[in-house]
């Protein structure tokens, strides 16, 4: 069964992060919107490149942590009801990015 958690702070995010270093965090933007700024160790992959085999290439388990966000909240919300559609099952989504307070890794 899935179950999508929304985390409602950059603070709890971060946390949830940091606590769960196995946790695959995807970055569900444009290829430009990620290299201009990203969470450290996010893995590119954007909402509409989402299907069943991309994931299976991208995440290695239907039971892996996932933490999905964009840039406002949008593309992380319909990423992850994808991802639950295709079975994984445990999701965490962050939201938008716009405001993030914990640093950002730049470029590709």
């Amino acid at each position: 069964m899935c179950i999508i958690h929304t985390v409602n702070s950059f603070e709890d995010a971060k946390k949830l992060i940091d606590e769960n270093p196995n946790c695959i965090i995807l970055d569900v933007r444009e290829e430009e919107e990620y290299a201009t700024g990203h969470v450290k160790d996010a893995v590119l992959f954007p909402v509409d490149d989402i299907t069943a085999e991309s994931a299976k290439e991208v995440i290695p388990s239907k039971d892996s942590m996932l933490v999905v966000y964009c840039r406002t909240g949008s593309r992380s919300r319909m990423a992850a009801q994808t991802l639950c559609k295709l079975g994984y099952t445990d999701i965490y989504d962050i939201g938008g990015l716009i405001a993030w307070p914990y640093g950002l890794i730049m470029g590709l």
